[in-house]
C-alpha cells in the first residue's frame, strides 16, 4: 500500500511550484485574500455593536440551518439505499438553479440597489458589484488551485492531491462547495433586511438537503459503511456556519463592504456551479433532465424570493 501522507514540507512545496507554474492565479488569490482580510477588520467591531449582534446571531442561524439540512439529507441515504445516475444528475441540476437563481436575485441585485443608494448612481454601483464578483471568482480559482481535492470529471487537483486518498479529495471538495454558500447567508443577514436574507437562505437549506443526500450516496459508493458516510456528509456541513461567520464579518464594515460582500459571495456560488455542479450533471449523458432540473430549480428559487422578499 502507498504511503498517503502528505508531510507539511513536501505540500509547502507543492504549494509553491503550483504558484511558479500559475503566478497570476496565485497573485490573484493572494490579492483577494488581503482584500477579504481587510474588510474581516473593519467589520470585526462592527459584528458586536448596535444592532449588529442580532444579524450576527441570525446569520449563525442560517448557517446551522444549512448545516442540519446537509445532515437530515445525508440520513435520507440511509433509508433510500441506491439513487440512479440519472436522479442524482437531475437533483444537481435543481441545485444549481437554485444557487444560480439565489445569486442573481438575492445577491447580485441587492447589491445593485445597495450600491446606488449609497453612491447615488447606477454605473458606480454596478462596478463595486463587479469588484465583489471579481474577488469571489480570484477566491474561488485559487482555492481550486491551491487546495487539494477531487473533481469527479478530472479526477485529482491541488497541491499534493496525488498523496491523498480519494475519500478525503471528495470531502475537501464538498467542503470548498460549501463556504461560499455559507459566506452568502452571512452576507445576506449582514444589512438587516429579512426580506434579502430568508429567500437565500430558504434556497440554500432547501438545496443542502438532496446535496447531502448526493453526497452520503456517493460515500457509500466508495465502499464506507453507513454511519461514516452519513457523519462524513454531515460533517461536510459544518463550512455553512463557519462562512456565515465570515460573510456578516465582511460586510459589516463600511458602507460599500455590503454591496462589495454580496457581489463576492454570488461570484463564489456562480464560480462553483459553473466549475464543479454543471459539468458533473452532463458527463453522464443526462444533459436534459438535469437542465430540466436546473429551471426547476430556477423556478423554485423565484418564487421563494417574491413569497419572502
Amino acid at each position: 500500500m502507498s504511503d498517503t501522507r502528505v508531510l507539511p514540507a513536501e505540500l509547502r512545496n507543492a504549494w509553491l511550484l503550483q504558484a511558479r507554474s500559475h503566478p497570476l492565479i496565485a497573485g490573484g488569490l493572494l490579492a483577494a485574500g488581503l482584500a477579504v482580510a481587510a474588510l474581516l477588520l473593519t467589520g470585526v467591531v462592527n459584528a458586536f455593536s448596535g444592532t449588529a449582534p442580532l444579524n450576527l446571531a441570525r446569520a449563525l442561524l442560517g448557517g446551522t440551518a444549512g448545516f442540519v439540512a446537509t445532515g437530515g439529507g445525508a440520513l435520507l441515504a440511509v433509508a433510500l439505499g441506491r439513487m440512479t445516475i440519472r436522479s442524482h444528475d437531475c437533483m444537481l441540476g435543481f441545485t444549481a438553479g437554485m444557487m444560480l437563481a439565489a445569486s442573481s436575485f438575492s445577491l447580485i441585485l441587492p447589491g445593485l440597489a445597495a450600491g446606488r443608494e449609497i453612491l447615488g448612481n447606477s454605473p458606480g454601483a454596478a462596478l463595486v458589484v463587479a469588484f465583489g464578483l471579481g474577488l469571489g471568482v480570484l477566491l474561488m480559482l485559487g482555492l481550486d488551485y491551491f487546495t487539494p481535492h477531487a473533481h469527479e470529471t478530472s479526477g485529482a487537483c491541488g497541491p499534493g492531491a496525488e498523496r491523498l486518498s480519494r475519500v478525503w479529495l471528495f470531502v475537501l471538495a464538498i467542503t470548498l462547495h460549501n463556504l461560499p454558500e455559507g459566506m452568502a447567508i452571512g452576507v445576506g443577514f449582514s444589512g438587516g433586511d429579512l426580506g434579502v436574507a430568508l429567500p437565500l437562505t430558504s434556497a440554500i437549506v432547501i438545496q443542502d438537503i438532496p446535496e447531502g443526500l448526493a453526497v452520503a450516496l456517493a460515500l457509500r459508493g466508495t465502499g464506507q459503511a453507513a454511519p461514516l458516510a452519513v457523519l462524513t456528509a454531515a460533517a461536510s456541513g459544518l463550512m455553512e456556519p463557519f462562512g456565515a461567520l465570515v460573510g456578516v464579518g465582511l460586510s459589516s464594515g463600511f458602507a460599500l463592504a455590503y454591496p462589495v460582500g454580496l457581489g463576492l459571495a454570488a461570484g463564489a456560488m456562480v464560480f462553483v456551479v459553473s466549475h464543479e455542479v454543471i459539468p458533473e450533471t452532463h458527463r453522464n449523458g443526462h444533459q436534459t433532465p438535469a437542465t430540466l432540473g436546473l429551471m426547476g430549480g430556477f423556478a423554485v428559487m423565484m418564487f421563494l424570493d417574491n413569497a419572502f422578499g
